[in-house]
């Protein structure tokens, strides 16, 4: 039976992965929609391939260059925050939300407004609206699926058994770009060093955000949210290896990990397959070869993303919301070179000192627009703070 399936963040570096895995099967699957950025050559040359039905640039700008590298195809075009969504609620059994950034928050709800699997790489949604994102899939019979690898390995650990039984889950990190640099030099750290991961190949954005751990920061909150575990159940420890995802503590003491490749394919086949386990064009691990696996202490000192991760479990409410515009802001800033490596953390933790001040808006009611309220008011706090940061 043919699956319709939608991409949404189809030009990114998980989209691409999941596109590798879709084209391997054309005839198991109907591609409805696919969503992409700047790159509309991109997005235009993957939307012919899989003979999609609509593909849609986020930015208005690129409509026309979209229309014409379409032309002759009969394949919609359209362009957009709002044509993104209309894109996601189009019919389909099965949807990758891989957009990056709050930006994914309101096509995802859109997909599991229909009853569709969503397979969630948008780990912002969840950060910034985790209870209204399960309390929607509940209403309408929709399946969240994740794709952060650390995700996918607890909710694979997880199958059969018993949440009761859970003591704790342990996230892994991989250190990012800077695991090995004294800490002195961190504040002067450059975009372009810390945008170069030792063993994942991603985006740039999110290889910064490995590199400070606001990307173990943003899922250390996205388990808590997805799991419903307590703050204190949940740990992060840093594996430089990257080979085991995620572990699960049970009551009796044993721990169960998941061992894999650093491929992002492992962890969106599982998904796109689900419940069915399938062959995967993945390394198969050699443990002889590798020959030991590693762990240290996730510094909280030196990564100060991780402490206000836990600040934010802790406050609750839109504190994810706030925390998660406010990063967002400052990688903005450090990647064009007006804030500091070291500073982002400075400038996020002011921020939310702010927020949390201002009329109960951590503690409002988490819905979609009390969601984008928070978000407003925290990036444009964040412009200001960094406007007033020293530079160097």
């Amino acid at each position: 039976m043919t699956r319709r399936v939608s991409i949404l963040g189809a030009t990114g570096s998980i989209g691409q992965n999941t596109i590798d895995l879709i084209a391997r099967d054309p005839d198991a699957y109907a591609v409805v929609a696919l969503t992409g950025g700047n790159n509309i050559a991109r997005l235009a040359a993957d939307a012919i391939r899989l003979k999609a039905q609509v593909a849609v640039t986020a930015h208005d700008s690129c409509l026309e260059p979209l229309r014409a590298a379409l032309a002759g195809t009969g394949i919609e075009a359209a362009a957009g925050a709002e044509a993104i969504c209309e894109a996601a609620a189009r019919p389909a059994d099965w949807v990758m939300s891989a957009i990056v950034g709050a930006a994914g928050l309101a096509p995802g709800l859109k997909v599991l407004e229909q009853g569709a699997a969503l397979a969630l790489a948008n780990k912002e949604s969840m950060v910034c609206a985790g209870p209204l994102v399960m309390a929607t899939a509940r209403k309408h019979g929709g399946t969240i699926l994740p794709v952060d690898s650390e995700h996918s390995a607890v909710f694979q650990a997880l199958i059969g058994e018993d949440m009761a039984a859970v003591e704790r889950v342990i996230i892994t990190a991989s250190g990012g770009a800077f695991r090995d640099w004294p800490l002195e030099q961190l504040r002067n750290a450059t975009p372009a060093q810390a945008a170069t991961h030792p063993n994942w190949d991603m985006g740039q954005r999110i290889t910064i955000d490995s590199a400070s751990m606001f990307n173990k920061a943003l899922e250390l909150i996205e388990t808590r949210e997805f799991f419903g575990l307590e703050p204190g159940q949940i740990e992060a420890v840093v594996h430089p290896e990257s080979l085991i995802h995620a572990l699960v503590g049970f009551r009796d003491g044993a721990l169960m990990a998941h061992v894999g490749p650093s491929d992002m394919r492992h962890a969106i086949g599982f998904a796109l397959h689900y419940p069915e386990r399938r062959d995967l064009p993945v390394e198969r691990l050699d443990l002889v070869r590798i020959g030991q696996l590693s762990f240290r202490a996730a510094d909280e000192t030196r990564w100060p993303a991780l402490r206000l991760a836990r600040e934010v479990m802790a406050a609750g409410g839109l504190a994810g919301a706030v925390f998660n515009a406010a990063k967002e802001r400052c990688l903005d800033a450090f990647i064009a070179g007006r804030l500091g490596f070291l500073q982002m953390a400075e400038v996020v933790e002011e921020v939310l000192t702010t927020q949390s001040a201002q009329n109960g808006l951590i503690d409002a009611e988490v819905s979609l627009d009390n969601v984008l309220a928070a978000d407003h008011f925290a990036r444009k706090t964040a412009d200001k703070l960094i406007e007033r940061a020293p530079r160097g």
